[in-house]
């Protein structure tokens, strides 16, 4: 039956096109419309599994299709604190965010967004810090459309659609450049996004991240592992094998090696719900370690 959670993600979709539509461009030298709707990785792809919309489901948000609900419970039924280990993320996401923000951080970039859920970066940041600004990107044009609607009232916050890959590019956009100055410090979050790309690809973004962003810029980062869980990990890996995206695990080791260059702060990379902890860890889980770096 058509209800009305129905209605709302036909709409949600309706305006991700609309809104696909709106980028495109023509190119004055060929007449050839280009933008975000002639590249394939800008498809809505609601016939497949999307890692926003998968990690949406174990929010318990409603953004997310029958392929993304099918991946979302195969996870669960090889590991039922996967659920748990996403709302650790937006905890850990939430502290350090804080930590940002009395270090005097007012500009902040999260790459690999997701879909809105309750305490969005501009939520902890602007609570904190009337005047901070933030950037969101992700890859799924749905999360443009929802966040478009979500911040039509919130002249320091906008949402852009772009991929990590293009991290160079990302940076040097106009729609960025409008609320985040580089000559400042800014934070940019990779939250349980890297491990969505290859080793030369997520490297090359966090390089990039470190090469144009100001002295006292922040890097926070969180990232799936199987070495909490090694056992259970190679069939949670499967939930990703349909998926608009693969996943690749990596160990502590490799996950330090992207704060090259950062002074990499207490605790330093360790699981998620143990990065500087405001309440009992007992229970948690160690799907994902995490690790916040200072640019000296």
């Amino acid at each position: 039956m058509f209800d009305a959670d129905d209605a709302r993600k036909t709409a949600l979709q309706a305006d991700a096109r609309a809104d696909l539509q709106a980028d495109l461009q023509t190119d004055p030298r060929t007449g050839v419309q280009t933008g975000l709707q002639t590249d394939p990785q800008r498809d809505l792809q609601t016939d497949r599994p999307h890692p926003a919309r998968i990690y949406d489901y174990w929010l318990g948000g409603k953004d997310n299709f029958p392929p993304d609900r099918v991946a979302a419970e195969h996870a669960i039924a090889a590991a039922p604190d996967i659920p748990a280990a996403a709302r650790e993320n937006r905890a850990f996401l939430r502290r350090a965010v804080r930590h940002c923000v009395e270090a005097g951080v007012r500009q902040f970039i999260d790459i690999g967004s997701g879909l809105p859920a309750r305490g969005n970066v501009h939520e902890v940041a602007q609570e904190l810090a009337p005047d901070a600004r933030v950037v969101y990107i992700d890859n799924d044009p749905i999360v443009l459309a929802h966040g478009r609607a979500l911040l039509a009232d919130n002249r320091s916050t906008t949402v852009l659609t772009g991929d990590l890959r293009d991290t160079e590019e990302l940076l040097d956009r106009a729609e960025l450049r409008a609320l985040i100055d580089l000559s400042q410090p800014v934070a940019v979050l990779l939250l349980a996004v890297l491990h969505f790309v290859d080793d030369a690809q997520a490297a090359a973004a966090v390089r990039a991240v470190h090469s144009r962003v100001a002295p006292g810029s922040h890097l926070l980062l969180s990232h799936s592992t199987g070495e909490g869980n090694p056992q259970r990990a190679e069939e949670v890996a499967k939930t990703w094998q349909n998926s608009t995206s693969q996943i690749h695990g990596r160990g502590r080791a490799e996950i330090e090696a992207f704060f090259e260059g950062w002074d990499l702060l207490a605790p330093g990379v360790d699981f998620v719900p143990l990065w500087r902890p405001d309440g009992p860890t007992e229970d948690t889980t160690r799907w994902m370690y995490a690790g916040v770096g200072r640019k000296p």
